[in-house]
């Protein structure tokens, strides 16, 4: 059952495939709590350092591949139903 769209956290996007920034604090705090973890495990996983080692360059992306699918899972949950849409319809 699609979540009605004043219950949704993201809205569809008015043109294209997926969802727009958010409408409601909710999503806002999903947005912000992403953008932590991102920044925070470049810190955790990369170090500081001049020049990070192949090894973590690769868990790096395996950590954010991991964040993105979170993300793209809440947004399909708490957003709008997701389909192509062409600007002019509702």
């Amino acid at each position: 059952m699609p979540l009605p769209p004043e219950e949704a956290w993201f809205p569809a996007k008015r043109y294209g495939w997926g969802w727009g920034p958010p409408c409601a604090w909710q999503g806002w705090a999903v947005m912000a709590l992403f953008m932590v973890l991102q920044v925070g495990g470049a810190f955790a996983i990369m170090g500081t350092g001049r020049k990070a080692p192949p090894d973590r360059v690769a868990w790096f992306v395996i950590y954010s591949l991991i964040l993105a699918g979170l993300l793209i899972w809440v947004c399909w949950l708490k957003g709008e139903k997701p389909r192509w849409r062409w600007g002019g319809e509702d």
